[in-house]
């Protein structure tokens, strides 16, 4: 070293610190990389220990383990890089890495999200034994999951491009005069975002959830899927109906399973004056004791209307879901159907004409005598009918400014507040005074 000059010197002090700087690189390099990978076999083992108890453990193997050995790995070089020696290189390197640890990251935490969601819908999983409370969560499930999903993504997105100056530069400008392009963004960002909004409405609300049976632009189906935007309905003929969350938000649809499956259906009949309804209720029972798509809840005929020269006749039943009661009225209207054109064809409408003298009167006939019979409607004649009728029947309480007092539909219209009874005149106008 004696012998060297000062520019020797210097230079060969310049090769030291550069193969010094390159050893410590080196040995960082190693060190780290020795660190990862007992990380990894360290997380190996726990996973291991925990799966001869438990079965989730190698789900999240599955989900997380490459993405956790990406982030480990870039992890390591980005501490071996910061002892590299300094040239005009190594910062754009270390930048990039940077950008790949933020994606690996975001990649290691929406797998490890998505490991805990599909752990949560496989423990309520929707069977047909399944309780309306397991399809609620599931819905709710697989909405939070693509919306944590999207926020991760779109703050990985943010992150990766706030390192480079040049957009961070751009970012200000824009955070610094949001005026006129930041509201025509907003307006046309207006129809997006009110899908995603009316999506997590429909997830919270319990409106609809994945598997209930819903009628929607005339069509009966059932919701396959509930997204941030789009509502996936597959339609009975195997077809899917594919409508934007808005229209669940804004217009009327029915919901046939919102408080349960069972349901009650109508199959009605256009007849002729002389059907014997008492013969059609012997048909009727006969063909519901004989089949399993009826529950055994709800049964029974009424006759609804009486003008324009025929009677319909309405026919009631209960089924367990929507796709029993479809198949069971389809099967009562066969069966009553061929019932009427082999044993009782006087049912079978007709259109009467009436020919000759119009002014002559018809031969008076006698009223064959009727045995009375007990009659089931709709809200009479079993304990479930009268429990659906007392539901529209009971008393509504009302809020008032001062007072709350409690409304009888059954009391007469006009009465005062207090409970005085008003009695009212009869045709000839008796009463009119006294109101």
């Amino acid at each position: 070293m004696d012998d060297l000059t000062g520019t020797e010197e210097l230079e060969v002090l310049a090769a030291l610190d550069g193969w010094s700087h390159l050893w410590a690189f080196l040995i960082a390099l190693g060190i780290s990389l020795l660190f990862g990978v007992i990380v990894v076999v360290i997380a190996r083992v726990i996973l291991a220990l925990i799966r001869r108890k438990k079965d989730w453990p190698e789900a999240l193997r599955q989900r997380a383990e490459w993405p956790f050995r990406v982030t480990i790995l870039l992890m390591s070089l980005m501490v071996g890089f910061v002892f590299f020696p300094v040239t005009e290189w190594v910062p754009e390197i270390i930048h990039w890495l940077g950008i790949g640890l933020i994606g690996s990251g975001a990649w290691l935490v929406c797998q490890i999200f998505l490991f805990m969601v599909d752990t949560g819908v496989r423990r309520y999983r929707i069977q047909e034994s399944d309780t309306d409370t397991a399809a609620r969560i599931r819905t709710q499930l697989q909405i939070v999951r693509r919306l944590v999903v999207a926020v991760i993504v779109v703050v990985a997105v943010g992150s990766i491009l706030v390192t480079f100056p040049s957009v961070r530069a751009v970012g200000a400008s824009v955070l610094a005069s949001a005026g006129i392009a930041s509201i025509v963004a907003g307006l046309a960002a207006q129809t997006v975002l009110g899908n995603v909004f009316a999506g997590v409405q429909l997830a919270f609300s319990d409106a609809i959830r994945v598997g209930d049976v819903v009628v929607v632009e005339g069509e009966w189906g059932r919701i396959n899927q509930i997204t941030l935007s789009y509502v996936v309905v597959d339609i009975w003929d195997q077809r899917s109906l594919v409508l934007p969350c808005t229209y669940f938000t804004s217009q009327p649809f029915e919901n046939w399973t919102k408080t349960g499956k069972a349901l009650l259906g109508t199959v009605e009949f256009d007849l002729d004056w002389r059907v014997s309804t008492t013969g059609m209720r012997k048909e009727l029972d006969k063909v519901l004791s004989e089949t399993d798509l009826w529950d055994g809840v709800a049964s029974g005929i009424q006759v609804t209307d009486a003008t324009g020269g025929y009677m319909r006749v309405r026919v009631l039943v209960s089924a367990e879901d929507s796709a029993k009661m479809w198949d069971l009225r389809c099967l009562i209207r066969e069966e009553l159907s061929e019932w009427m054109r082999d044993e009782d064809r006087d049912a079978l409408p007709l259109q009467r004409v009436l020919v000759g003298n119009s002014d002559a009167p018809g031969a008076p006939s006698e009223r064959a005598q009727r045995v009375p019979q007990d009659r089931t409607g709709l809200f009479s004649g079993t304990p479930e009918a009268q429990a659906r009728a007392d539901a529209f029947n009971s008393k509504v309480e009302v809020v008032d400014a001062e007072r709350v007092r409690v409304i009888d539909p059954e009391a007469p219209k006009g009465g005062d507040p207090t409970g005085a009874e008003h009695r009212e005149g009869d045709a000839d106008g008796e009463g009119e005074g006294s109101r």
